[in-house]
């Protein structure tokens, strides 16, 4: 089979760091993305380089599943509703928790979705936009049709500045008032030790923004709602661990600054 080679800037590689990790799969079967498998399997690129230590795949594996849960229980309530995944990467998020009837839109930049567009077809359902999440103009691709919206950004906000992360919510707020916001965040320390991570430094990228209290996303803008910080400790799957993990997350657990250190944050807007 011929693969398809990769040509991604340094920092936009970091999307096959998590494509690696979802394919490669954790413990116990908690989380399994055969797509992750698929796509994997069709690329000309040496994975290995990348470094991708087995802590880092666990996480990737605990937020993504996370997420995939804030997903399936919005659909649960609101089956007609519309899904924006920001910062899509080579996710295949739409396949792991289709209802059949959610309207999809998969956004990140114009190289990364040409790439994608080679594993990934469009449908009635299912849509692509080729955009920076920073360039507010893809917002006029998404018809504003009065159903529920949950927007999902995933690895995304911490390699923006605090600007574009606040300008952002509040023109999501705009285009889509009521809307719901799943992302998740790195505290500040996290953004200054985080560069030392060895898949980090293979890619070059630049991580820009953490937050440590983010009641303090209320601020930005009237009608502004936190709803959930979600620790990793927090999962059940930890207890399908292998022992050192089990013991890691445990001790982490006992200190606020580790659990903050990188967790998933729910907003409505």
């Amino acid at each position: 089979m011929l693969k398809e080679k990769v040509r991604l800037t340094e920092a936009q590689e970091t999307l096959l760091i998590t494509l690696f990790a979802k394919a490669r799969g954790c413990p116990d079967n908690f989380f399994v993305d055969e797509t992750a498998q698929r796509v994997l399997d069709q690329i000309d690129y040496d994975f290995g380089q990348l470094n991708v230590p087995t802590g880092t795949s666990l996480t990737v594996c605990l937020r993504a599943k996370k997420l995939d849960d804030y997903a399936r229980a919005f659909l649960e309530q609101h089956p007609l509703a519309t899904i924006l995944h920001l910062g899509c990467g080579l996710d295949g998020r739409f396949q792991r928790i289709d209802n059949g009837q959610v309207e999809w839109y998969d956004l990140d930049l114009p190289d990364v979705i040409e790439l994608r567009r080679k594993f990934f077809a469009e449908t009635n359902r299912t849509h692509l936009i080729a955009s920076s999440a920073t360039d507010l103009t893809w917002l006029d691709a998404v018809p504003q049709q009065g159903q529920p919206v949950l927007i999902i950004a995933e690895g995304l906000f911490m390699y923006l500045a605090e600007a574009d992360v606040k300008r952002l919510f509040l023109a999501l707020q705009t285009a889509f008032p009521g809307c719901h916001l799943a992302f998740d965040a790195y505290s500040k320390l996290t953004t200054h030790r985080v560069q030392s991570h060895p898949s980090l430094k293979k890619t070059g990228a630049a991580i820009q923004w953490g937050i440590d209290d983010p009641q303090t996303i209320e601020t930005w803008g009237d009608g502004i709602r936190f709803q959930e910080e979600w620790f990793f400790i927090q999962s059940p799957e930890i207890i399908k661990l292998a022992f050192r993990y089990r013991l890691i997350f445990k001790i982490a657990g006992l200190f606020p600054i580790a659990n903050k250190a990188h967790r998933i944050l729910y907003f409505t807007l």
